[in-house]
């Protein structure tokens, strides 16, 4: 039998056969090789995911034992003498008293064999000489104080603590060859009468920077940076909403608008230490504005911010269905009151999205602060954005650079506090993005 085109049905038949085999055969080599980018896909995904795991552990495992502090319990008494001399209970003599002298004498009524000066000098190093300071804003906060004695947790040293809370084997053996073995007996002497305990590190949420590990502290960092946060929205969420309006919705098309549009895109992708460049020629050295003010570092990040806070903006009313537009015009309404009453409302859920996506960005940058001298040592809390401050990032920066091995934990704590803040942050943006968000 003949086919149509001249070639027999059996010739037909077996290119058939040979065609149904290619096909076969190409379509099996396509599904592997589509299960081995699956299978690409989901070991990314585990590698991924095992990284993030494996980092969060690590910071954890370094990070939470700042947030716990061994205490020694101290029987002070404020004595008229030492305290007050002159019993006129003035403010200035009160700050600038030998509170000191008052650990010694408590020291020494627990240890009263010690007598030699090198001995005295020892024991007096087993509590964090930050006490003194302390005691002193015990005596300025309630002076009723002085000719009583009182039992107070006091923290120790930071070799003490790390001694204290190393667990048993090698780490406690390292810790305690940096002592000498009447500072070991006086340790074992306080723990065994119940003198020393480890308690929630309550320095480390409530102090500034310090020195001394144990005395150090967060809240002057993160009081500069809500400071810096709370500038950066003022700043950069109006301008950056009012922008995206105007190109979105009122600016003409052409070269000028295409030009500052492709700039917004542009500044979005510039490094942040420029941005830190930028600030300190304009704000310090040309406006002479303070350093290490969280006013100027708000200054700074709100212009870092606005580009991505104006591209966010202007995706969130492109978003907005034209038919929400044309009704109100054809309803009469302005172009104005179009914007104001029906567009702005529906895209204000993804312009408030894209703000915090910018401000967690903002929380974490480090290097435009550095060029604006926010890595200054700050103990005192800032009260306004004018005083000076550092902040979270900067603050890890400066502990991450210090001697001290007690300054390892309070790093990766502080690391563990900013990246909360970033998840709440994020969550937030979330939470915001399913709570208003409209399908259309």
């Amino acid at each position: 039998m003949t086919m149509p085109d001249g070639t027999s049905r059996k010739t037909f038949i077996r290119t058939g056969a040979q065609t149904r085999e290619l096909v076969e055969a190409s379509l099996g080599a396509r599904r592997r090789r589509e299960l081995r980018f699956r299978l690409y896909g989901i070991l990314a995904i585990f590698a991924s995911v095992a990284f993030v795991v494996f980092f969060g552990y690590t910071i954890v495992k370094a990070g939470y034992p700042a947030f716990s502090q061994t205490f020694i319990q101290l029987e002070i008494g404020f004595d008229p003498a030492v305290v007050d001399p002159d019993g006129k209970r003035e403010r200035q003599s009160l700050a600038g008293a030998n509170y000191k002298k008052l650990v010694t004498e408590s020291l020494l009524a627990i240890f009263p064999e010690v007598t030699d000066r090198r001995a005295k000098r020892a024991l007096n190093g087993l509590v964090s000489s930050g006490v003194v300071y302390e005691l002193r804003d015990m005596v300025l906060a309630d002076p009723d104080l002085i000719g009583t004695s009182r039992k107070i947790w006091l923290p120790v040293d930071d070799e003490i603590d790390s001694y204290f809370k190393a667990a048993s084997g090698a780490a406690q053996d390292a810790a305690a060859g940096r002592f000498k073995s009447e500072e070991l007996e006086w340790i074992k002497r306080l723990q065994s009468q119940g003198l020393l305990e480890l308690r929630f590190n309550r320095i480390f949420f409530t102090a500034g920077d310090s020195r001394d590990p144990e005395m150090a502290g967060i809240l002057a960092a993160a009081k500069g940076s809500f400071f810096m946060l709370l500038v950066t929205m003022l700043l950069a969420f109006p301008a950056g909403v009012a922008a995206a309006i105007y190109l979105e919705e009122f600016a003409p098309k052409n070269r000028w608008i295409d030009l500052i549009e492709v700039n917004i895109n542009n500044l979005a992708a510039v490094p942040s230490i420029i941005f830190g460049l930028l600030g300190l020629a304009f704000f310090i050295n040309f406006l002479e504005m303070p350093r290490s003010a969280p006013l100027v570092g708000g200054l700074v990040l709100a212009l870092m911010t606005l580009p991505t806070i104006i591209i966010a903006s202007r995706s969130a009313i492109k978003a907005v269905p034209p038919s929400i537009r044309d009704a109100a015009l054809g309803l009469g309404a302005s172009r104005v009151q179009t914007v104001t009453h029906h567009v702005l409302p529906l895209a204000l859920p993804g312009m408030l999205t894209g703000a915090i996506l910018g401000m967690a960005r903002a929380l974490g940058e480090t290097a435009p602060l550095l060029m604006i001298g926010m890595v200054a040592f700050v103990v005192d809390i800032p009260q306004t954005p004018l005083d000076p401050s550092t902040a979270l990032p900067v603050q890890i920066y400066l502990w991450a650079d210090s001697p001290e091995r007690a300054f390892v934990e309070r790093t990766s704590a502080a690391i563990i506090v900013l990246m909360l803040f970033l998840l709440l942050m994020n969550a937030a943006a979330v939470w915001l993005r399913n709570r208003f968000e409209r399908r259309w």
